[in-house]
């Protein structure tokens, strides 16, 4: 919806709008919301269109989209019937003194167009629930033949049941549960699998007689051990001091409005669950003829960068169509056995492969050393689950940031530097700076629990090296590592370059990662299109770049929040389950109800404790109190805490 609604503020060719809102379009065209001009379409000058941010006085204000100014003050009655973080069309009022003012003419979507919600016993009967609020909700499809426990999804615009999920007691539930709520779709249309299908399973690299032939070149891939969709591989030439970074080349199997095309548009990037995935492209592509998958040819964008050894910058860099023969599918785990053990203990059919992996090594690490001179470092706090066969968490661990790791990220952040270099308008991967409150609440936060440091709040960088040097003495640097994320704006997707302040680098863009992220396969499409000058192909890209990196923006955190609202169901049935069992952890938020996450015996599990005098970073023991398994929220009773200040 903001996608749309930033299309009609601005302007846009009736034939670029999504057709899902060719209806909403007709509508506001009706209404005389929005004009007509020849091809044209854009929003009436007298209404704006944004968000409702609703005050607890009842007052609101109108955070607008596609233009530019101060958010618009709307008193209650002129609201209408518009909730908080409703999407809206406001008409502008005039003539009264003080902040601009607007009321609110349509309510085009509520803010959550879908919700679940399951039958739970009352005084009065079965009736339906909110499963994130637990408050009673108003339906007009019968419930007279669901039983108690029964799930099922929702559209607030009808208020009308659209599927039933299963029942809160089986755990293989909860997948359905987090999908619903965002309305993602597992299942492919029939047609978008056909074309998915119709590939094949092989590549003939005599169809592609215009493609450079790096099939010579020992590629390898490095990835997950569960991995299956292998977007990159890599190769580094010692001797010429060339690295290559082959990335699977989806946009030439899937073209624009395909069926393909618009499910993936719509997905924006594949989910991950602990036990699968939900792809953005159907598997036949995705897992099959798209992925670089060893001993088989396969079609690659490439990125071949030469680099300086010494001054470690990239002399010259050219992108280019390719077909490729990956040697070995490597995952990070045996990588880093080789990398501490040696290439001697290398089997003899790694030895191609790895000779050039060790070298690339010691490359990398001084890459990533120049890097953290201007760029973060920060701990990765992500949880990788392990369930049963009947989707019961088994265990959990901390990802953390290996060698390999390493090693592949900056691989793959010299290529997306290197496609940034080409357009000043387009899809950027962009991180602004917090703002100077949010870096003094930081340091006061901090500080009123003994974390002191005395670098200036004018130097963030220095600021924070300080913040995690004392951090890393306390033994709390995770949890340190996580507020001053939180200090940090979001990364987002711009068409707009404004550089991008976690890494420290001017111009950014994410170009290796086609299969999963619908960005990237945008930026291959612009690449093409500049290189190839294809200038009408560029200019049509372009024309709705904004909007599509606002959509894709929206995309990223909804995939995001599938992902912990699934691992938090995991984390309240384990709960459920192990109440008798003594849970470490620390806290991270200090509110009139403090919240912890856990570090024994598993981890990252967040806890809702029932002390109100608890600070921040307070080390506790605590036992499971209730768990409301629909919202997933787990209650403790804390039996013990240790002060960070106590502890030295």
């Amino acid at each position: 919806m903001r996608a749309f609604l930033t299309r009609i503020a601005k302007g846009a060719y009736r034939s670029d709008i999504e057709k899902e809102f060719i209806p909403l379009l007709d509508e506001l065209i009706r209404e005389h919301i929005v004009k007509v001009s020849g091809e044209t379409v854009k929003l009436d000058a007298k209404y704006r269109a944004g968000t409702i941010d609703l005050l607890p006085s009842g007052t609101a204000f109108v955070e607008m989209i596609g233009a530019k100014g101060r958010d618009l003050l709307v008193e209650p009655e002129n609201l209408h019937g518009a909730k908080n973080g409703d999407y809206v069309i406001v008409r502008r009022l005039f003539g009264k003194a003080g902040r601009p003012s607007a009321k609110v003419v349509k309510v085009v979507q509520p803010a959550f167009v879908y919700a679940v919600g399951y039958i739970k016993r009352t005084e009065s009967g079965l009736e339906p629930f909110h499963i994130k609020t637990d408050l009673p909700m108003e339906l007009k499809s019968p419930i007279v033949e669901l039983e108690e426990g029964t799930l099922f999804q929702v559209d607030n615009r009808t208020s009308k049941i659209t599927q039933i999920l299963g029942s809160l007691k089986d755990p293989k539930v909860d997948e359905k549960i987090s999908l619903a709520i965002f309305n993602k779709q597992e299942l492919f249309s029939e047609e978008a699998e056909a074309e998915a299908r119709s590939w094949g399973d092989e590549v003939d690299a005599s169809d592609y007689p215009e493609r450079t032939d790096l099939r010579h070149l020992p590629f390898c891939t490095i990835d997950p051990v569960d991995a299956k969709d292998f977007d990159d591989a890599i190769f580094w030439d010692e001797k010429r001091g060339v690295l290559y970074v082959a990335i699977a080349d989806v946009s030439s199997y899937v073209t624009e409005d395909s069926a393909i095309d618009k499910e993936a548009r719509r997905r924006g990037f594949s989910i991950y669950f602990p036990h699968k995935s939900i792809p953005m492209l159907p598997r036949a592509l995705s897992e099959n003829i798209c992925s670089l998958k060893p001993d088989v040819d396969r079609l690659a964008y490439v990125c071949r960068m030469e680099l300086d050894t010494e001054s470690l910058e990239v002399k010259r860099h050219s992108f280019f169509e390719a077909v490729i023969r990956s040697r070995r599918r490597y995952n990070y785990d045996e990588i880093d056995r080789y990398l501490e053990s040696g290439l001697q203990s290398a089997a003899e059919g790694d030895r191609e492969t790895l000779s050039f992996i060790f070298p690339l090594k010691d490359l990398t690490d001084r890459l990533r050393e120049k890097r953290l001179k201007k760029g973060y470092d920060f701990r990765s706090t992500e949880v990788r689950m392990e369930l049963d066969e009947n989707r019961n968490l088994l265990s959990t661990r901390i990802e953390e940031s290996t060698p390999s790791h390493r090693l592949i990220e900056d691989c793959m952040l010299l290529a997306n530097r290197a496609a940034a270099e080409h357009f000043d308008y387009g899809i950027f991967r962009v991180h602004e700076p917090p703002t100077p409150e949010r870096i003094e609440k930081l340091v006061d936060e901090l500080g009123k629990i003994g974390i002191y440091v005395e670098e200036s709040t004018q130097d963030f960088h220095a600021l924070v090296l300080a913040l995690q040097e004392e951090a890393r003495r306390m033994d709390v640097e995770p949890y340190v590592d996580q507020l001053i994320i939180q200090t940090q704006k979001q990364a987002a997707y711009s068409a707009e370059n404004v550089g991008h302040f976690g890494l420290g680098f001017e111009r950014y863009t994410h170009f290796t990662s086609p299969i999963r992220r619908y960005s990237d396969l945008t930026l291959h499409r612009l690449l093409k299109a500049i290189l190839m000058g294809d200038e009408e192909r560029r200019e049509y890209l372009l024309r709705n770049i904004e909007p599509l990196c606002i959509k894709i923006s929206e995309l990223e955190r909804e995939a995001t929040r599938v992902e912990w609202d699934f691992m938090a169901r995991k984390y309240a049935r384990w709960a459920e389950s192990h109440k008798d069992l003594i849970l470490h952890a620390v806290v991270v938020e200090a509110a009139q109800i403090p919240a912890a996450t856990t570090d024994l015996p598993i981890v990252g599990m967040r806890l809702f404790c029932d002390k109100s005098d608890l600070l921040l970073f307070d080390r506790i023991e605590a036992k499971v109190n209730i768990v409301h398994i629909p919202q997933a929220k787990i209650f403790v009773l804390v039996e013990r805490t240790e002060h960070l200040l106590e502890e030295r």
